[in-house]
Parts: C-alpha cells; sequence; structure tokens
C-alpha cells in the first residue's frame, strides 16, 4: 500500500489544527502557573487549579472514544478546538477582586473545560493515524511519531509564548489574544479540511470503550505511571524551585524568571518532542518485528528508572540551591525528556498497532483515560511531594512511578496486534 494523497491532505489538516491547539495549551498552562503564583498560591493550591483539567481528560476520553465511533472524527475535532476558545475567554473574564477560594473554584472551573477540549482535540488526532498512515515500512510509526513528536514541540513553544506573554502583555490580554488567533484557526481548518478522516457508524454501545485487550490494559496501566513520573515534577515541583532560584524578588528579577523558567519548560518539551519524532529511526523500526518493539519498550524504561533515582540521591545530598546543581538538574532532566520520549512513542505506536480497525476510537480512547490519570496522578502528588519534601521527595517518587511503568510494561505480549507484523516492518 502506498501513501494516499486524501489521506495525506487530511493528516496534515489534523496535525495542524492539533499544532494550534497545543501551542495554546502550553501557553494558557505557563500563564496559569506563573501567575497564580506571583498571587501567592501555595504548591497544594497550585497544583489543585490543574486537578479538575486531569479528571475531565479521564472522563473525556472514554466518553470521546465512543463519541468518535458514532459521530466521527471531524465532530471531535471541531469540538475540541472551540470548547478551548470558549475556556480561554472565559478565563480572561477572571475577576481579581475575587476570593482566593473564589478564584481556585473558577480558574479550576475553566481548566476543565480546556482538559476536554485537550483530549477530544488528542484522540482525534491519534486515532486519525491509524486510518490514514500507510502499512509499508514503519509507516505507521513513523506518521505517529511525527505527530507527537512535532506536537511536543509545539506545545514547549507555547511554555516560552505564555511566559513572554504574561511579562510582556498581563494575563487578560495575554489570554485574549490566544482565544483571537485559536477561532481564527478553526475557522480555517473548518474550511480547508478534506475527506479523509473515518466517519461515524450507527449500532456503536457505549460499553464497547472498556476494552478487553490484554495489551491495550496493561499497556494502559504502564502510561498511568510514566506520565505520573513526568508530572509530578513538570507541574508544580520545578517550575517552582526554579523560580525560587532564579529570581531576586524585584519585578524585573521576576520577568526574567519568568522567561528562565518558561524557556527551560519550552526547551524540555521542544528536545522531548524532537526524540519523539526520531525514535523509528533510533530504533530501526522499518526493519524490526513488532515483538522487537515490544521489548524495547521494556529497556527503555529501565533506563529511565535511572535518571530520576540518581538525581534525587544529588539534590537531597547537596542540602540546598547551587549554581552547579541547577546545571545538573537541567542536564539531567533533559537526559530524562529524551528517554520520557522513546517510552512516549513506542507507547503511542504500541497502541495503535495492537488496536483493531473497527474500534480504534475506543481503544484509543481507552488508552488516554490512562494516560490522563497518570497526569492527575503526578499533578496531585506534584503538589503535595513538593510541599512535603521538596525537590527530592518529587524526584524519587518519580522513579518509583517509573518502576511500575516497567512492571506494566513487561506484561506486554509481542506479536498479539490484529495490525499484523505489515504494519511495522513491511514484510
Amino acid at each position: 500500500m502506498t501513501d494516499r494523497p486524501s489521506g495525506l491532505g487530511a493528516y496534515i489538516a489534523v496535525t495542524a489544527a492539533y499544532w494550534a491547539f497545543m501551542l495554546t495549551d502550553g501557553a494558557l498552562r505557563m500563564l496559569v502557573l506563573l501567575h497564580f503564583h506571583m498571587l501567592g498560591f501555595s504548591p497544594v493550591q497550585l497544583a489543585y487549579l490543574f486537578v479538575l483539567y486531569e479528571i475531565a481528560g479521564v472522563v473525556t476520553n472514554l466518553c470521546a472514544g465512543w463519541i468518535a465511533a458514532r459521530f466521527g472524527l471531524t465532530s471531535t475535532l471541531y469540538t475540541g478546538l472551540g470548547l478551548q476558545v470558549a475556556a480561554l475567554l472565559a478565563l480572561a473574564a477572571l475577576d481579581p477582586g475575587w476570593s482566593l477560594w473564589a478564584s481556585v473554584a473558577y480558574v479550576m472551573a475553566v481548566q476543565g473545560a480546556s482538559g476536554v477540549a485537550k483530549d477530544l482535540s488528542k484522540m482525534s488526532a491519534k486515532s486519525a493515524v491509524k486510518g490514514l498512515a500507510p502499512t509499508v515500512r514503519g509507516g505507521l510509526f513513523r506518521w505517529v511519531a511525527v505527530l507527537t513528536g512535532s506536537k511536543n514541540a509545539v506545545k514547549g513553544l507555547g511554555f516560552l509564548l505564555g511566559a513572554a506573554l504574561l511579562a510582556g502583555l498581563g494575563f487578560g490580554p495575554a489570554v485574549l489574544a490566544m482565544a483571537a488567533v485559536l477561532a481564527v484557526i478553526l475557522l480555517l481548518v473548518v474550511w480547508k479540511m478534506p475527506a479523509g478522516l473515518p466517519r461515524g457508524r450507527k449500532g456503536v454501545k457505549f460499553t464497547e470503550v472498556l476494552s478487553k485487550d490484554r495489551n491495550i490494559n496493561w499497556l494502559s496501566a504502564a502510561r498511568v505511571f510514566l506520565f505520573g513520573a513526568r508530572d509530578v515534577w513538570f507541574v508544580v515541583g520545578i517550575p517552582i524551585y526554579f523560580y525560587a532560584v532564579l529570581s531576586d524578588g524585584s519585578e524585573a528579577g521576576n520577568r526574567a524568571a519568568f522567561f528562565m523558567v518558561g524557556g527551560f519548560m519550552a526547551i524540555w518539551t521542544i528536545l522531548y518532542g524532537a526524540v519523539q519524532a526520531g525514535a523509528p529511526r533510533l530504533l530501526r523500526a522499518a526493519d524490526r518485528p513488532e515483538p522487537e518493539l515490544v521489548h524495547e519498550a521494556r529497556r527503555w524504561a529501565g533506563l529511565l528508572f535511572v535518571v530520576p533515582a540518581l538525581l534525587a540521591v544529588i539534590v537531597w545530598a547537596a542540602g540546598g540551591p547551587a549554581p552547579w546543581l541547577t546545571v545538573t538538574l537541567v542536564a539531567g532532566l533533559l537526559a530524562f525528556g529524551a528517554i520520557f520520549a522513546v517510552n512516549s512513542s513506542l507507547h503511542s505506536y504500541l497502541v495503535l498497532a495492537f488496536a483493531r480497525a473497527e474500534r480504534v476510537t475506543m481503544d484509543v480512547g481507552f488508552y488516554y483515560m490512562a494516560n490522563a490519570a497518570g497526569r492527575l496522578l503526578g499533578t496531585l502528588l506534584s503538589g503535595l511531594t513538593f510541599q512535603l519534601g521538596g525537590l527530592p521527595l518529587c524526584l524519587a517518587t518519580a522513579a518509583v512511578l517509573v518502576g511500575l511503568s516497567r512492571l506494566g510494561a513487561g506484561r506486554l505480549e509481542a506479536g498479539t496486534s490484529s495490525a499484523g507484523p505489515e504494519s511495522v516492518t513491511g514484510r
């Protein structure tokens, strides 16, 4: 089978829409985190702001798989983009005169809507690849890796954009500007979307969203702990730690710290995306059968465990901030990002390889429900562990969660996907 022009056009349109969404998603996260940190929110209170966002993701992915199977992928993609525009407009209406807990409750609700939007868009984009990708010489792995890797690079730019907008425009104008740009992109995507995305089918039962496939279930379990291991330090711990180390308390110092924290988060996510996009070449996926790639998922999870475990010991032994420690953390977390990217890319490929064509949206929805559950777990633990034990406890918890992810990957059975070896090797 060769690349299909209509499929390629639909893939490009889906990717462009996903890029636009993730740029605003990354910027919004950085805006909310830094803005409310400056208002005096504690690490646990900051984590609360993102809790409903992640809970919404768990529920949304379960429902979105069924909705897409019933009504088609374009409906869920457009709904996700439109809902994000509405969430941005609502966030711009936040009144600084409200009480602390009124502000927390309002932002949690808006972030919940944004979480629904993100997972509608993500499930639509990832599911579309199963039907659009060519099946020869690792085509599925390659197209998944490009979509996911480029998305994360764009989200990294979003972190930097969010910090820059907060410093340059302030919170309200920055959010309104993002809403306007995303609304224009949504209109363009609706106008230019070519044919090629899977259509809905009548008679799909909601109970079908729960996967009965052993590999999908174990891969989903591994995904929960993998993303928990990232977000336990990524959501609150590292941004607040670096902000405290880099800011001198002055207005100019705060602005400089914004850019440096946002810059690190951007570089980390861009590196993660670049490695993810290059994972098929790194793993020589076009020339390897599926059992070998399942084995690689186990091996790379083991490699990832070493990084947060070692960093936790180093930060604990240092006893406090120091220039050499900041450099060590940056280097170590970039290494974590690169290895994490390979793990994530393998998971994203394997879920589509394991999924049956007739229920791909529901299997992908179930898998990304696990992804959202992992982010929720990491978000809750990020504020809690940082408040209880600082950065060393955040990093030690990340190591434990990676170990649990490795156990899940170890239960995968190779050679049982519906896609067959041709999807991986072309042989």
